[in-house]
């Protein structure tokens, strides 16, 4: 059984005769009449009665012609829906994003995604940068929020650099060099509070380097929660060094001091593997690099 014979049988049941299904159709009229005679034949059932020039459905047929045109409805959405998504206007998209980096843009680009694209079904992860890496090159996300690829994801998948963020100096308000800017030479003596290395080695590698070149290693406590650092730094337990951008977090009794002569930076990219064609993914990467000269200056007025 082919879609043809479905949908010569619907035609003249819905036209109640040949001729006129015939002219639906834009065939001959000898070419209906032996599709339908075929699919009789096929399924073993009398669909139609014929006397003379008036045809009606038998009461099987009535049956079939219920479920023949259900079944041209799907092909036809199947058809719609494979067009929308090459035109990027349908399926699935997985973006993970890191909130602190993002929160000032994020949510306007996915409420103008939407809107331009309701069809699309999104899913959100927040995820830390290297776990970010790891979806992607695992095809657990489509797109990733997150900081400078590392060794071996920088081989493996594609970046944008959207904006860099400079690196400040966490302190308690309490704390003598509050009143910044700091060098780092000045924190020797300091515990550090950082990232742990696993979750973010780009910038512990950085702390570690500025410190060695400071002429001094640090006492370091590691955690893998930013909420945790900024809770023990708040607690008199150390300082830490971090993006500007967690400063959205807006910890009460902190300061965010710039470090002194200069405050290095880190990347807050947008990744995706270089296989990726698809149209949902390209629509989305091509929203973002519409939307980067203004996340630029929002980023810089936040940091």
């Amino acid at each position: 059984m082919e879609l043809r014979h479905l949908r010569y049988f619907c035609a003249v049941a819905e036209c109640k005769g040949y001729s006129q299904a015939a002219r639906r159709l834009h065939v001959a009229q000898s070419s209906v009449s032996e599709q339908v005679r075929d699919l009789e034949r096929e399924i073993g059932v009398p669909l139609l009665c014929r006397n003379g020039r008036e045809v009606r459905l038998t009461a099987h047929g009535e049956v079939f012609l219920e479920e023949a045109k259900e079944i041209l409805a799907h092909v036809h959405r199947a058809v719609e829906m494979a067009q929308r998504s090459l035109r990027g206007e349908a399926g699935t998209l997985s973006i993970g994003f890191m909130v602190a980096a993002t929160a000032p843009f994020f949510p306007q680009i996915i409420r103008e995604y939407r809107s331009r694209f309701p069809g699309v079904r999104l899913s959100l992860v927040e995820m830390g940068p290297v776990r970010q890496m790891e979806a992607l090159a695992e095809r657990e996300i489509d797109i990733g929020f997150t900081r400078s690829l590392e060794p071996p994801f920088d081989n493996a998948l594609r970046s944008e650099c959207l904006y860099k963020d400079p690196i400040l100096a966490v302190l308690p308000q309490s704390h003598k060099l509050a009143t910044g800017p700091v060098t780092i030479e000045a924190l020797a003596e300091e515990r550090f509070i950082l990232y742990d290395r696993d979750s973010w080695p780009g910038l512990f590698d950085t702390i570690i380097g500025l410190c060695r070149k400071a002429g001094f290693s640090p006492q370091v406590m590691n955690s893998a929660l930013v909420q945790t650092i900024l809770t023990l730094v708040g607690a008199g337990e150390g300082v830490t060094l971090l993006p500007s951008s967690l400063r959205y977090y807006r910890p009460e009794g902190l300061v965010f001091c710039p470090l002194a002569p200069e405050s290095p930076e880190v990347s807050l990219v947008m990744a995706w593997r270089p296989d990726q064609e698809r149209a949902v993914v390209h629509e989305f990467l091509e929203l973002v690099r519409a939307k980067k000269p203004g996340i630029q200056t929002m980023m810089r007025g936040h940091s």
